[in-house]
């Protein structure tokens, strides 16, 4: 076969795609493309993401790579439409074109409320917004939180409105209420003020207030993003919303534990009026008097109705009293009475009494006492003697006796050392070391902390030494000057010709002279004056 002679060029297939692909870049530089999502199942393995964007009649496949992925305000679902902003180009290998997208957003309003009603559909789902899992507010707080912009109308108005109702302590948290930063300051605002030690040097807040002014949908997105209602559903503080107008409807107001319809009707919510809380307390002070007026008066009947109903004293002991008055008129008859037959029968007896009959009864008793001194004495020698023998054998037994005691002694005082033992001594010290070791733990915690929080302090100073010193103000191209004496020099007036001057430098240091003419001061000049006087102004 003859070959066929031709003076078309030959191309490599890397040549053509490469062609290919200049072309469809160059023509194609930056583009915005309006589609369905198809085909989305999350980011790779790798991080970058792969779907395909389509409409009716064709379909283009779409990467948004890993860097991108990240800083998108919204983020590709299956099925959303959307408007892509990238650069079209082509993957030589499967010799197909595709569109890298560097942004991404929702194909209008409508889009924008069909994602809103998922998202709200699937955290409803979970639980998020259930009344049972909302806070209770505190009635009175002592610290409010803010997160709001600090520059716009809302803080003011909540500013304003609070210091009406009743002044309390407000710790603003500043964050962007619009743009793609708005949704994580918000998070990082709402986590920092849970973070806070109820004991720290800021006081945590007892009250969050999340507030921002009126706008589209776009412009309140941020409020909407999933990241912003798990932090306010995770929050341990209660949170009260009050993003845009009182149509205005977000994701936050859902799961928030109050809802809000303006920034001011947020801080009417949060706190009483002081002057009503005043007049309130005083009312329930005067009814509690009143009250207790009232029931010293019931009181007071009752205590004078149970005391009618009593006798009277003096009836009580009237029976009492005759009785005693009976008595005593009766006991001065019964004395004479026993007086009279007492001296009766003395005088009965009393002819029977003589001297003689007393001085023959002592004789008699006299003389028993004689007979009866002279048999003891006798009694008393033969006892005396019979005590003796008795005693010489006692006493021939009482060495071994003693010694028998004395060994019963020792073999007790052996079997008491025997009980003696140190381990009730060595358990009473562990018991005291485990004691101890507690303390001692928590002493050297303690110690840890205070070192921790005064090296902070200490950093602290120093950076602000740093700052307010004056070599920051020398590293933006300021010099000191001082003189031969190393005192400042701080007017041009005090110099003359000749002084020498030492410079120091945010780096180094150097000498240097005056050199010309002294300076010369500048004087005032006369205030203008009106007809000869002299002006006011």
């Amino acid at each position: 076969m003859s070959q066929v002679l031709t003076n078309a060029s030959e191309f490599t297939v890397s040549e053509i795609a490469q062609a290919v692909k200049r072309t469809v870049e160059d023509e194609f530089g930056h583009v915005r493309v309006r589609g369905e999502i198809s085909g989305f199942r999350g980011q790779h393995s790798s991080g970058h993401a792969y779907f395909t964007l389509k409409d009716d009649a064709a379909s283009i496949d779409a990467v948004i790579w890993k860097g991108s992925y990240g800083r998108l305000t919204f983020k590709p679902e299956e099925g959303l439409e959307v408007i892509a902003t990238g650069r079209l180009t082509t993957f030589p290998r499967s010799s197909k074109y595709q569109i890298v997208i560097d942004n991404i957003e929702p194909a209008g309003a409508g889009a924008l409320m069909a994602l809103l009603e998922e998202r709200r559909k699937k955290l409803l789902a979970e639980g998020l917004f259930a009344r049972e899992r909302k806070q209770a507010l505190p009635y009175l707080p002592r610290v409010i939180g803010v997160v709001t912009s600090p520059t716009g109308a809302v803080i003011r108005d909540i500013l304003h409105r609070l210091a009406d109702r009743f002044p309390s302590h407000v710790l603003v948290w500043p964050v962007r209420v619009q743009g793609d930063t708005c949704a994580p300051e918000v998070v990082n605002a709402i986590e920092g003020f849970n973070a806070m030690a109820p004991d720290g040097p800021i006081p945590r807040p007892d009250l969050l207030i999340v507030a921002r002014g009126g706008g589209s949908i776009e412009d309140l997105w941020g409020f909407n993003e999933e990241a912003v209602v798990r932090a306010v559903a995770a929050s341990s503080i209660p949170i009260i919303s009050a993003v845009g107008h009182e149509t205005d409807t977000t994701l936050i107001d859902y799961v928030s534990d109050m809802r809000a319809p303006t920034p001011t009707a947020a801080a009417e919510a949060a706190v009483p009026v002081r002057a009503e809380l005043i007049a309130y307390v005083d009312d329930q002070g005067s009814r509690q008097r009143q009250a207790a007026r009232r029931s010293l008066a019931s009181l007071k009947d009752r205590l004078r109705a149970a005391g009618a109903g009593l006798p009277r004293p003096s009836d009580l002991v009237a029976t009492q009293r005759q009785s005693l008055d009976l008595a005593s008129s009766q006991l001065s008859g019964a004395l004479r009475h026993f007086v009279q037959g007492r001296r009766l029968s003395f005088s009965n007896i009393s002819s029977r009494i003589h001297p003689r009959l007393l001085q023959q009864r002592q004789v008699e008793l006299l003389q028993r006492l004689d007979n009866l001194g002279r048999r003891g004495e006798a009694g008393l020698g033969k006892t005396v003697e019979r005590a003796r023998l008795t005693l010489d054998p006692r006493a021939r037994r009482l060495p071994p006796a003693i010694a028998a005691a004395l060994d019963r002694k020792e073999t007790a005082l052996h079997r008491t050392a025997l009980r003696l033992t140190p381990q009730p001594l060595r358990a009473e010290v562990r018991h005291s070391r485990s004691q101890l070791e507690p303390l001692a733990a928590r002493l050297a915690k303690a110690g840890r902390q205070i070192a921790v929080t005064r090296r902070q302090s200490l950093d602290q100073l120093v950076k602000l030494m740093e700052t307010l010193g004056y070599r920051q103000v020398l590293a933006r191209g300021y010099a000191l000057v001082q003189d031969q004496d190393g005192k400042v020099v701080t007017s041009a007036a005090s110099l003359r010709p000749g002084d020498a001057l030492h410079l120091t430098f945010a780096e180094g240091e150097a000498d240097a002279a005056v050199v010309g003419a002294p300076p010369r001061r500048k004087t005032p000049k006369p205030a203008p004056t009106i007809d000869g006087q002299d002006s006011l102004f």
